[in-house]
């Protein structure tokens, strides 16, 4: 997706709906009061070319994967694909123009995946785990600061932090995609929204 470019050093803030292998990110500038959409676009956070990294804890069949050889393989080439495509994605945002200094992620749970019982959810939890912290520790490493919502509860977080009621912020998240093409789905509302509070804790 094209990116419209700000003008000199305009204050951003990115948000980010973390999936397993992938995340949907969104830029935002100017303030919380008026906030800008730049930009949106899924990133990976796995090896594209590693098919098994986009669920590391997945064994065939469903199962969970106990094999730490290969767990301990994937998280290391998980590691390196999504820290290069944080990397890569914050310095274009900072070579357009945009001041980045904080970014929020919608997860999500944040249920200890050792407290569940069934093998194949645990592996979707471990998983989320993984992907999240790549991103998070991705972000820190380039400088960010970086904070989390959980998605069941993230319109009612960010309604009391940007001082809206919830109705009223996904109207207006909403409204926000269309200035720019491409899908504007709940993936993307979410990262919006993330964003956008990541822009008011600047």
């Amino acid at each position: 997706m094209a990116m419209f470019k700000g003008s000199d050093s305009t204050p951003g803030a990115l948000g980010f709906r973390v999936k397993s292998g992938w995340a949907t990110a969104v830029l935002l500038t100017g303030s919380a009061g008026l906030p800008q959409l730049i930009d949106h676009r899924a990133i990976d956070l796995c090896d594209p070319d590693i098919q098994e990294s986009r669920q590391p804890y997945h064994a065939a069949m469903g199962k969970l994967q106990t094999d730490e050889t290969r767990i301990q393989r994937l998280r290391k080439a998980i590691s390196r694909a999504g820290t290069q495509s944080v990397t890569e994605l914050v310095e274009e945002y900072r070579n357009a123009g945009n001041r980045l200094g904080a970014a929020c992620l919608v997860i999500g749970s944040d249920i200890d995946p050792g407290r569940i019982t069934n093998p194949h959810i645990r592996a979707h939890a471990l998983e989320g785990r993984l992907f999240r912290t790549v991103l998070e520790e991705a972000l820190r490493s380039c400088g960010l600061s970086c904070s989390m919502m959980i998605e069941r509860s993230a319109y009612a977080q960010g309604a009391q932090m940007l001082q809206q009621t919830e109705n009223n912020l996904k109207n207006l998240v909403a409204k926000l995609g269309g200035s720019l093409g491409g899908p504007w789905r709940a993936d993307e509302k979410l990262a919006c929204l993330a964003a956008w509070v990541a822009l008011n804790a600047r």
